[in-house]
């Protein structure tokens, strides 16, 4: 076994031959023979271990023997205790995810402060049997039936080539120590239902079934290295970028056969859960949008629109007469001119005399009307939106300069008549957007 780690590192991890890592060590017999065998490969590590007070006495004896054996193999130790049941309840999490979360916290925070680039994991192959059984059991992409990556851009697990039995025999042989988690035992947890009711019955269907499942997993693993370049070169033809918002054509997408499953590879990645809904907006109301914890997306007319979520933003920000510079909500110069010079959207010029309260930037709200320059009567912002033919993110991030309650200006588009310069004007104020 020890030959064939050597092999499998110099020809696919020789990174880790060259720079110093971390070990992750539970005290278990899979990240114990994974010290072990990184030690006899002379190898440069450090060995870290994280104490989630779970289990009292047991988890304090994990900690001394992990601690125990790094003094014995000469290596740096890094322990940390975690209040992992004060992280449940704060957070609302199972205690499973609220140990997951806690050791790559820390395990990024310990890479950061001593520029360690790699943390060594001690997941195997029946590991991946079950990281595999579970996802397909919540119903997953092809992604999800690759099972645990080999590498990442900071985590490698070379002892995904090894099963289960032939780490444990291993260690038997070698006379290696190891501490027994009797909670990994308990098959109230999903993982261990599936560990011990589900896979010795597959593995009584055929001897081989690990390995066959590996050489399967494997082809997974190809046929998604494909999806993901083709999806790759479709996201490029069919999503625009503009700014932060990604617009998507409707009828280019209803071209795509079969249409749940594009919809599913294109937004999965975003966070999407509920495909019925994602897919129905493609034939809904423009203004339907579907909600992720990270983004949203958003029908609008003959398009979709994918946006990241941001905390809304109601504020009105009240601004000053007099000349001088806006940086809030927006960049925008206030002067006084003697006549009236360039023209754009860019530039407002009033009569100063016909501001006659407060000023103020805020967002459009619901009932909000306005007298468009050049025009007779008033119009509702709602319907100038419709005229300039807006999509829906526009008018969210719309900004109106106000006097008091009546508009002046919809910022850089069209100004109100009310305010305008004429021969009778006295003192010009003009507003120019500024980058």
């Amino acid at each position: 076994m020890l030959n064939q780690f050597k092999e499998h590192i110099a020809l696919n991890y020789p990174e880790l031959l060259e720079k110093h890592f971390l070990v992750a060590c539970s005290g278990g017999v899979d990240s114990v023979v994974l010290v072990h065998l990184c030690a006899q490969n002379k190898m440069d590590f450090s060995i870290v271990h994280c104490n989630f007070q779970l289990r009292g006495y047991e988890s304090d004896m994990d900690a001394f023997f992990v601690e125990d054996l790094a003094r014995k193999l000469s290596k740096k130790i890094y322990i940390k205790d975690f209040n992992t049941v004060g992280y449940v309840n704060k957070n609302k999490v199972s205690l499973q995810m609220a140990a997951r979360e806690l050791r790559y916290a820390w395990f990024e925070e310990l890479m950061n402060a001593y520029q360690i680039t790699t943390l060594v994991t001690a997941h195997q192959a029946d590991d991946n049997l079950e990281t595999f059984i579970i996802n397909l059991s919540r119903g997953t992409g092809i992604k999800g039936l690759t099972g645990i990556p080999a590498k990442t851009s900071t985590i490698s697990r070379p002892m995904l080539i090894f099963s289960r039995a032939q780490i444990t025999q291993f260690a038997e042989i070698k006379n290696i120590s190891w501490r027994e988690d009797k909670s990994n035992r308990e098959t109230r947890y999903l993982r261990n239902k599936i560990r011990y009711n589900v896979i010795p019955k597959l593995k009584e269907l055929h001897p081989g079934f690990l390995a066959n499942f590996e050489s399967t997993r494997a082809n997974l693993e190809g046929s998604a290295a494909l999806l993901k370049d083709y999806l790759a070169a479709l996201k490029r033809d069919l999503f625009q970028q503009q700014d932060d918002v990604i617009k998507i054509s409707i009828s280019s997408l209803l071209k795509l056969e079969p249409i749940k499953v594009y919809m599913y590879e294109l937004f999965h990645e975003y966070g999407f859960k509920e495909w019925d809904d994602v897919a129905g907006l493609l034939s809904a109301i423009s203004g339907k949008e579907v909600r992720s914890s990270t983004h949203r997306l958003i029908k609008d007319r003959e398009d979709l629109l994918l946006q990241p979520l941001y905390p809304s933003i109601n504020e009105k920000y009240l601004i000053d007469l007099v000349p001088g510079i806006i940086t809030e909500p927006l960049n925008m110069k206030v002067d006084e001119v003697k006549a009236m010079g360039e023209t754009s959207r860019k530039i407002l010029y009033v009569d100063k005399e016909t501001l006659n309260h407060k000023l103020s930037i805020r967002k459009w709200e619901k009932g909000d009307y306005f007298y468009p320059f050049g025009m007779k009567g008033t119009k509702r912002v709602s319907k100038f939106f419709k005229d300039e033919k807006m999509d829906l993110i526009s008018k969210e991030r719309q900004w109106l300069l106000c006097s008091g309650d009546s508009i002046v200006w919809i910022i850089g588009r069209r100004g109100d008549d009310r305010f305008k310069v004429t021969p009778k004007t006295k003192t010009i104020l003009r507003f120019t957007i500024t980058e």
